[in-house]
């Protein structure tokens, strides 16, 4: 008797582990932790993003070697819920649409070479680098941006005190590089916190583990009543576009076009 694909989609065609024994660098793996932590802390009010990291995401139905396994990574117009392993073709053809890749010595050729063209043929929107050692990178945090097809670097800005910053138009939020130490920012200025923070770093007062929680409803909620700019504009837009009836046009990663990606909106 022939099985279809249906019937050999199982566990067994498509495994949540290759049987290999994890072994990660200490900073490779606080950062993993700290990247899929922080951003599900801020997105914990989204039921529909998914926010996870080292797992397996199959993106060919009936081909399990077409899989790969990004570090970190966000998928916008999902179910929020556990997964043993993401199959693309189960989830309306989502692919992710920002990425993190936590670069080492052994990731590196891959990271630079191999992957961007794979994301690239995914359609993931956003695809950054960080190096924690600053030995395999020539600069120690970069982002890359799709446009039609192709990606090209996001600008980097130096701040006044010296860090790096790289804009996320995708999450909305900021990928700041302190001292070799990297940190995600809301566009007000303030530090995600994960649950648990890379070994080797101190704390401000202000910033104790798991009591300082910053999620992306609060981050609008604020700048509306504060009269920020965004919020204010994004509040006038939904008004309009329901008093149009007519919704904002979205492509197949929900983010509205035309036009460049709007902050935190997809």
């Amino acid at each position: 008797m022939t099985l279809s694909i249906d019937q050999l989609d199982s566990d067994l065609l498509y495994p949540d582990s290759d049987g290999k024994p994890m072994a990660e660098s200490d900073p490779t793996r606080d950062y993993l932790i700290y990247g899929v932590e922080a951003l599900g802390n801020y997105f914990q009010d989204r039921p529909d993003v998914y926010v996870s990291g080292n797992l397996f995401i199959y993106y060919k139905q009936g081909v399990p070697d077409a899989v790969i396994a990004p570090d970190v990574f966000v998928v916008f117009g999902v179910e929020k819920k556990k997964r043993r392993s993401y199959k693309v073709w189960e989830e309306g053809g989502k692919t992710p649409t920002f990425v993190l890749e936590i670069t080492s010595k052994t990731t590196q050729e891959q990271d630079e070479e191999d992957k961007p063209q794979k994301y690239a043929r995914l359609g993931v929107l956003e695809y950054f680098q960080y190096d924690p050692t600053g030995e395999y990178l020539r600069s120690q945090l970069k982002g890359l941006r799709l446009v039609e097809g192709h990606y090209h670097p996001i600008p980097a800005n130096l701040l006044p005190d010296g860090s790096l910053s790289v804009y996320s138009e995708v999450l909305g939020l900021e990928l700041r590089l302190t001292q070799g130490e990297l940190r995600f920012y809301t566009q007000t200025g303030q530090k995600l916190l994960s649950l648990a923070v890379p070994s080797g770093v101190a704390l401000g007062p202000k910033e104790v583990g798991p009591h300082v929680v910053v999620n992306a409803q609060d981050v609008h909620a604020k700048a509306i009543e504060e009269g920020d700019g965004l919020g204010a504009d994004q509040s006038r837009r939904s008004g309009d576009e329901d008093a149009q009836g007519e919704p904002p046009i979205r492509d197949a990663y929900g983010c509205r076009r035309p036009g460049s990606v709007p902050r935190g909106q997809c």
